[in-house]
């Protein structure tokens, strides 16, 4: 599978955020990133639910929401209403970690599970027959802009053996310092997809970023 980009909205212009989906929708990225954070998983409050309903009704692409919120079950149904497509949550967050992400699929969403820096992989062994997608993130959660941590490669090589030992379907994305510096690297150790927020958002040219991320030029 060629690899997928997804633009992360948490470092947009949230004043003109109709134009940037727009941006998006007429770039080569493939879905939409919307980061969710509450202030207490997280040291940082984004945005809820109008503003991916928003988002969902400009976007012409997958709307891919990562929770990074405590207890996110009490949310999986209102996000589905709202529009996301593949629904992410924090490994550390949940309690009954199967049963979370078998509920996001029975909603008719894709199911991920995002890992922070700390977490082993190793720990995900027995996610991964039902989870369509595993989030590491390369930086420690609730910012935009920090730098890519490069533990994360040996991360990402000891989970991409897991699935393929396994031959499991599911996804690799990573999230956290990704620009096109660190795109082909990370693409040829086996991540499916790829999130750039900083990177996309704080270049010149956003749209031509996301086509070099996309072709890794």
């Amino acid at each position: 599978m060629n690899h997928l980009v997804s633009p992360s909205l948490l470092n947009s212009d949230f004043l003109n955020l109709g134009q940037e989906v727009m941006m998006v929708n007429n770039s080569l990225a493939d879905w939409i990133h919307l980061d969710i954070m509450d202030g207490l998983f997280v040291p940082n409050i984004s945005f809820g639910f109008p503003v991916v309903e928003h988002v969902k009704k400009a976007a012409q692409i997958p709307l891919d929401v990562h929770l990074m919120i405590m207890d996110p079950d009490r949310y999986l149904t209102r996000f589905r209403d709202a529009g996301a497509n593949i629904l992410t949550v924090q490994y550390e967050a949940c309690i009954h970690l199967q049963r979370t992400v078998t509920e996001i699929r029975d909603l008719g969403m894709k199911a991920g599970v995002a890992v922070n820096p700390h977490t082993p992989v190793s720990l995900l062994k027995n996610t991964l027959p039902f989870a369509d997608m595993i989030l590491i993130m390369t930086v420690n959660p609730g910012f935009g802009g920090q730098s890519f941590i490069g533990e994360s490669y040996n991360k990402i090589r000891e989970l991409r053996q897991m699935i393929d030992s396994g031959g499991y379907d599911v996804m690799i994305e990573v999230d956290g310092g990704i620009d096109t510096s660190n795109a082909p690297r990370l693409v040829e150790w086996g991540v499916n997809v790829l999130v750039a927020g900083n990177s996309v958002f704080s270049s010149e040219d956003p749209s031509d970023t996301i086509r070099r991320l996309k072709l890794l030029q």
